[in-house]
C-alpha cells in the first residue's frame, strides 16, 4: 500500500492516466450485488462476494480501480480486477478503469486493462502499459 500511495503522491498514476483530477476515494472491501456474466459457454451468477480494492481514484469524468502487488508476479487472476470493475461500474455512470500495479525493486509497473464486453469475463485486453522510475533529486 505504501508503494501505491508514493506512485500517487508522485503522480505517476495521473500521468499515467492524463488526468489530473483524480483522488483517492475508495479503498478496502466491499461485498458485491447480484451480477451475471458469462465464462466460456457458462453463465455464472453471483451475489455478496467479498472484493477489495487496493486503490481507487474518482476524477471528472472516470473511476480508476488499481489492483496492486508488491513483488514480480508471473500471474493473476481476472477475477481481482473484473468483480471490482463489475460492482464499480454499477454504482456510477462515469467510466470505470481497471489498472494493475506493481513494484519491482526501483521500478513501478502499470497495466490498464478493459473489458471489451461488460458481461463477458473472457473479454480482458491490456489497453497500455508503462514503466516507471521515481528518482530522487
Amino acid at each position: 500500500m505504501q508503494h501505491l500511495d508514493f506512485a500517487y503522491a508522485s503522480s505517476l498514476v495521473r500521468t499515467f492516466l492524463n488526468d489530473e483530477s483524480l483522488v483517492l476515494t475508495i479503498r478496502g472491501r466491499k461485498y458485491t450485488p447480484k451480477l451475471s456474466f458469462k465464462v466460456g459457454d457458462q453463465i455464472l451468477n453471483i451475489e455478496s462476494v467479498q472484493t477489495e480494492v487496493d486503490a481507487g481514484y474518482e476524477g471528472k469524468d472516470q473511476v480508476v480501480l488499481i489492483e496492486a502487488k508488491n513483488s514480480t508476479t508471473n500471474n493473476t487472476i481476472i477475477r481481482q480486477l473484473y468483480y471490482p470493475f463489475r460492482q464499480w461500474s454499477q454504482h456510477t455512470k462515469k467510466i470505470v478503469r481497471t489498472l494493475f500495479f506493481e513494484k519491482r525493486e526501483k521500478f513501478y509497473s502499470l497495466w490498464q486493462f478493459e473489458f471489451s464486453d461488460i458481461n463477458n469475463y473472457n473479454s480482458i485486453e491490456l489497453k497500455k502499459s508503462q514503466r516507471f522510475e521515481i528518482r530522487k533529486i
